[in-house]
């Protein structure tokens, strides 16, 4: 099993919603939220059990990174909108923009 960590997460949520070709942006209070995958999801994606994930999501609730919205789910707060938002430009910034399309992409980077 591979180490887990806050970065390997956050890269595992963007390759997530690559894949299933779903990126659901909010905005809300004048910021971006990101829809993050849930915790099981994430779990399957990475080959782990599902415990192993949670210490980490409790870590980046204390960072400030995500929040649990009820009958929303995770979501990332504005810190963790930037964090998120730089890991799409950096590494998939073709794949999401092709699903976002270039101008709602190109709107996002512009914001945060």
């Amino acid at each position: 099993m591979a180490a887990l960590s806050v970065d390997i997460l956050f890269d595992a949520a963007v390759r997530i919603q690559l894949l299933e070709r779903s990126i659901t942006v909010t905005y809300a209070d004048n910021s971006i939220r990101l829809k993050f995958p849930t915790t099981r999801r994430l779990a399957e994606f990475l080959n782990v059990q599902h415990y192993y994930v949670l210490p980490y999501f409790a870590m980046m609730e204390q960072d400030e990174l995500v929040t649990r919205a009820e009958r929303v789910g995770i979501i990332t707060t504005a810190k963790g909108s930037r964090k998120m938002i730089g890991l799409m430009k950096d590494k998939y910034h073709n794949e999401c923009s092709e699903i976002l399309g270039a101008a709602i992409f190109e709107e996002l980077l512009k914001k945060c």
